[in-house]
């Protein structure tokens, strides 16, 4: 009975560890290849560490144009998304909305429809506005296709915040929208910058949409440069490769770093507020 009690409390463990080295290899093997000029698609650790990889990729200005790229696509489309589902989901959550309701379970309904099922429409309705290839347009319609979910995250992060200190800072002579900017969103802080990760880490990392609607080389992100990066060699490069994919997931890093930091100084105010 012992034994067998040993053995149910021991395969877990052992199917977890299998599931971790699954992933971890792979990982491993990009931070080897990235370091190791002669890397090939075998896992092998390099003898030597080298960085000739990043120079080459950094180096060559089409790399560093789909980086800019992507940042200005991913910060507009972030700050966009994050003023207008504010302003969207404040009366949401401090009105009774004859249809409030109705509007929340849509904009969920939204969140649900796949970006692939509407880009031959949206492709039309850009050649009829002529806003194919144009990076303005790409940021519009990705910021659209982010809202109803930013909308809903921030409306569920607004009913978190007490309707109670609002109306102390109107007592106090505080306007409607000061009140929102001195009392709400430093309250809001964690839902702020979960927003802000969400919206950010789902731009960066989108391939699709920037494929379709962007055309010109100068105008193309970091995420599809690097499926063209891969393609145009008859073989690939893959220590080049690998260290492209390194410096393409340093921003996401960062980000996740500094939100983490930031929503836990948002919880502790939080909580002293409401004490």
């Amino acid at each position: 009975m012992r034994k067998k009690k040993a053995v149910k409390k021991v395969i877990p463990y052992v199917i977890l560890i299998v599931i971790a080295i699954a992933f971890l290899l792979p990982l491993l093997w990009l931070v080897f290849a990235a370091f190791n000029p002669q890397a090939s698609q075998a896992f092998s650790i390099p003898k030597s560490i080298s960085m000739e990889n990043f120079r080459a990729i950094l180096s060559e200005s089409r790399n560093q144009r789909g980086f800019l790229n992507s940042l200005l696509i991913s910060v507009s489309q972030t700050m966009i998304v994050l003023v207008c589902s504010l302003l969207a989901a404040y009366p949401l959550s401090r009105y009774e909305l004859r249809m409030g309701q109705k509007i929340t379970m849509g904009m969920l309904f939204l969140t649900s429809i796949p970006i692939t099922a509407v880009m031959v429409p949206v492709y039309q309705l850009f050649i009829m506005m002529k806003l194919v290839d144009s990076l303005g347009g790409t940021i519009i319609f990705l910021s659209a296709s982010s809202l109803p979910y930013g909308i809903w995250m921030m409306k569920n992060f607004l009913d978190g915040v007490s309707v109670d200190l609002e109306e102390a800072a109107w007592i106090d002579g505080a306007s409607a929208v000061k009140s929102v900017i001195y009392v709400v969103l430093p309250l809001m802080l964690p839902g702020l910058f979960t927003v802000a990760m969400f919206t950010f880490v789902g731009s960066w990392g989108n391939f699709f949409v920037p494929l379709i609607l962007l055309q010109s080389t100068d105008k193309i992100p970091a995420s599809v440069n690097i499926y063209r990066f891969f393609g145009e060699h008859g073989a690939v490069i893959y220590g080049q490769l690998a260290a492209y994919s390194i410096i393409y997931m340093l921003p996401v890093f960062v980000l996740y770093f500094f939100s983490q930091n930031y929503m836990s100084r948002g919880f502790v105010m939080s909580g002293a507020a409401k004490g």
